[in-house]
């Protein structure tokens, strides 16, 4: 079942996806010494031995565990839907094991932070200036994901919006381009070959057709830029850890509680409120900042 559901996200072209669920499986085998194993035969005990094998063996952080659980846990459900288990070996049930998960700590830049990136003098052209364009980008976007970025063709843009579709969860997204947008865009205009050209250079040699292909140098395009992310943070003195997801986190901490919860949720493309309530949770600090100060300012 489980090779199953990684072939169906591969067909699909959801390749993150898949090579990180293949991964985590992967580790589940390794910690079963290669051999695989029934549904029934998992259960409380085993998983808690699992857990120390994550930790103990493969040094990986709460969080990572976490997400190695929710799999098995996934797994499960089709699997007593399908009649393939028996409801009664459900391990996460009542009493059983918990899945809790931690919300983490996330950190963006600040605005000041971002000028210093908005303003660095870089040469035109080359790879540190298109790793500064395309974070920018995504920045000016709320945040949107460097994979959606760089998939980002001259025809989504229709009256002054960006019409795109999420990699992610297929959601349709619309938004206004902003003017900051529309001056890293015009650095692209000369290297348009027609309205189905991809905006950024980095995806103009991959096969349209090969979704594999796409994948691959979205990924490589992802890493590279994360070098060259650090130079630029080096270099404006920055001591956060700049990368490309951070473009997301440095959304959420100038938004702050600044805007209504609602139409962040809209500009964060989350499909619950609850979910972003929880993300913005780690960027509004004015009231706890005045509580503090209420009992130590004397």
């Amino acid at each position: 079942m489980a090779a199953e559901r990684i072939e169906r996200y591969e067909r699909k072209g959801t390749f993150s996806v898949s090579n990180v669920e293949n991964s985590i499986l992967n580790n589940f085998r390794k910690f079963l010494g290669g051999s695989d194993i029934y549904f029934h035969e998992i259960n409380s005990p085993l998983i808690e031995k699992f857990k120390v094998f994550c930790k103990g063996e493969l040094g990986h952080k709460l969080r990572t565990i976490t997400n190695h659980l929710i799999i098995i846990r996934t797994l499960f459900n089709p699997a007593i839907k399908e009649g393939i288990v028996d409801r009664k070996y459900y391990p996460f049930a009542g009493d059983n094991v918990k899945i809790r998960i931690g919300l983490g700590l996330k950190m963006g830049l600040t605005q000041e932070e971002i000028q210093k990136i908005e303003n660095l003098e870089l040469e035109s052209n080359t790879s540190i200036w298109q790793a500064r364009n395309i974070w920018l980008f995504s920045f000016y976007f709320a945040g949107v994901r460097i994979s959606d970025v760089l998939k980002i063709k001259w025809s989504d843009f229709k009256d002054g919006r960006l019409y795109y579709q999420m990699n992610k969860n297929d959601k349709p997204v619309t938004l206004k381009i902003p003017d900051k947008a529309k001056t890293i865009l015009k650095y692209y205009e000369p290297e348009k070959r027609s309205d189905k050209d991809f905006v950024f250079p980095d995806l103009k040699h991959a096969d349209p057709n090969n979704i594999k292909d796409i994948f691959r140098k979205t990924r490589t395009a992802a890493r590279r830029f994360n070098k060259y992310l650090k130079k630029i943070a080096e270099i404006t003195g920055i001591e956060k850890n700049l990368s490309n997801h951070i473009a997301r986190h440095s959304f959420g901490n100038i938004a702050g509680d600044k805007i209504n919860p609602l139409m962040l949720q809209k500009l964060y493309r989350h499909s619950n409120l609850k979910t972003t309530i929880n993300y913005q949770a780690n960027f509004i600090h004015k009231e706890a900042d005045d509580a503090l100060d209420a009992v130590v300012d004397f």
